[in-house]
């Protein structure tokens, strides 16, 4: 018996013992799943607002001093105001600058998108200690970059980069060069993995990836319309102010009626308002757009003169084209223009139907960023424009309207032009090119298209 009491007092021991193990170890396990000496403060929420500054109700002090007599609703207004003008003003200005000005600039607004995205990320996960998150992610849109505009050049500059034997190596391997330097950041990344830091390491490697893929593939569909003719990035990008300017205004006023939970400050009234004169602005300013070459021709280089050049004939799309009317309208048009046609301009056709998605589907690239806002409990992405916010702030519904117009483009409008194909066939091999003329002069001939004299 007193074998017995003795063995059963050694298992309950045995089992004590078990389960302090185990509960240090629950203990050790539970220390573990903290990423960082930051996150053992995280029983307390986060607040990025004193992190992320907030623009909408910043302004200069001497123009908040001036407004401070005002109510803070109309003081707001007259702000927002002053720096929307301000800011179309600008836009009329890189324009007159011509098209180089117009890509630099949707470059530099690409990489301040970017920050303030990435910036967001970084606050979140609370790793400002953790190395090579910036530079990873700067890295990565730098690599980037060079592929999609890489592409850009190779399309509309293969002749240039033809002339010399550096450029021409770089034409040829340059999806190569690419992946190799994304893989080269891939290893970069893999290398710099924390144990204590793994879930958000691997966060904000994401992050970085879906920052990429909203601002670079965006700015990149926008130089590659400007490529189509100035009035593809101008009508587009204008409707978005139009609607963006007019909703505000037409909700200031008269919104009485909320249109969405992400957005309270957004009404029905404000949305429908903000529709009807998007459509009238966009047909007005695409009729005035149609009637000068300078925004209807599309960029080509020019060898003759080593430059970019916008003069051609304008296409049958932006000049007047006759309609039948259906018979029920004949009799009203005939009384108006003394017979059963019309003469319209084709591309309005083309911008009723962008006004209508900037009206309808555009907003709602505005009611994402608001629903990413709210997640993190921030009112703005920046405060560099005062009245406004930050950069993304305003340019949330223009990236979703530069892919339906690229995509716009590609369905119904695009055609490979001949000086395009012409620089295709240019970086060929000159045994290449030879073989290619052969066929071609086979080809025509056979058809009946070319007639060979004999020498």
């Amino acid at each position: 018996m007193a074998d017995l009491r003795k063995r059963v007092q050694n298992k309950g021991t045995d089992l004590d013992t078990e389960t302090e193990n185990e509960g240090a170890n629950q203990d050790s396990d539970a220390n573990l799943d903290l990423d960082s000496e930051d996150d053992k403060s995280l029983g307390k929420k986060v607040d990025l607002s004193s992190t992320i500054p907030s623009g909408t109700d910043k302004a200069p002090e001497m123009l908040d001093a001036t407004l401070s007599a005002l109510p803070p609703r109309w003081r707001n207004w007259v702000i927002r105001g002053i720096f929307t003008w301000v800011m179309i003003f600008g836009f009329a200005l890189m324009i007159y600058a011509g098209p180089l000005a117009l890509m630099l600039v949707v470059l530099a607004v690409q990489v301040k998108c970017f920050a303030e995205i990435i910036n967001i990320g970084y606050a979140v996960y609370k790793i400002h200690g953790l190395p090579w998150f910036r530079s990873l992610s700067w890295y990565f849109l730098i690599t980037s970059n060079y592929f999609f505009y890489g592409e850009s050049l190779v399309d509309y500059f293969g002749v240039v980069d033809n002339r010399t034997e550096f450029l021409r190596a770089l034409v040829k391997y340059h999806r190569f060069i690419s992946f190799s330097l994304y893989i080269g950041g891939f290893v970069w990344f893999v290398l710099s993995l924390v144990k204590r830091y793994y879930m958000k390491q691997f966060s904000l490697f994401a992050w970085t990836h879906v920052a990429l893929l909203i601002v670079v593939t965006q700015s990149y569909l926008i130089i590659r319309n400007i490529f189509q003719g100035l009035i593809w990035f101008i009508v587009p990008v204008s409707m978005i102010v139009c609607n963006d300017v007019m909703a505000y205004m037409f909700g200031f006023f008269f919104g009485r009626t909320p249109l969405i939970k992400l957005s309270p400050k957004k009404t029905w009234e404000g949305f429908i308002g903000g529709g009807f004169a998007t459509v009238l602005f966009g047909l007005m300013i695409s009729y005035v757009l149609c009637q000068y070459p300078f925004f209807v021709c599309p960029i080509e280089f020019n060898e003759e003169i080593g430059r970019m050049t916008l003069d051609c004939e304008p296409s049958p799309l932006y000049r007047p084209q006759e309609y039948s009317v259906p018979a029920s309208l004949a009799p009203v048009v005939r009384m108006i223009t003394g017979k059963n046609t019309v003469m319209i301009i084709p591309f309005l056709f083309h911008s009723l139907s962008m006004s209508v998605f900037s009206s309808v589907i555009g907003p709602f690239g505005g009611f994402f960023a608001s629903g990413f806002k709210r997640a993190f409990k921030i009112k703005d992405f920046g405060d560099i424009i005062p009245g406004h916010g930050g950069i993304m702030d305003r340019f949330d519904c223009q990236y979703l309207m530069a892919t339906f117009v690229n995509v716009y483009i590609s369905s119904f409008i695009r055609m490979d032009s001949p000086q395009k194909l012409l620089q295709q066939i240019y970086s060929l091999k000159p045994e290449l090119q030879l073989e290619l003329f052969t066929a071609l002069r086979d080809s025509l001939t056979a058809r009946g298209i070319l007639q060979l004299t004999a020498p």
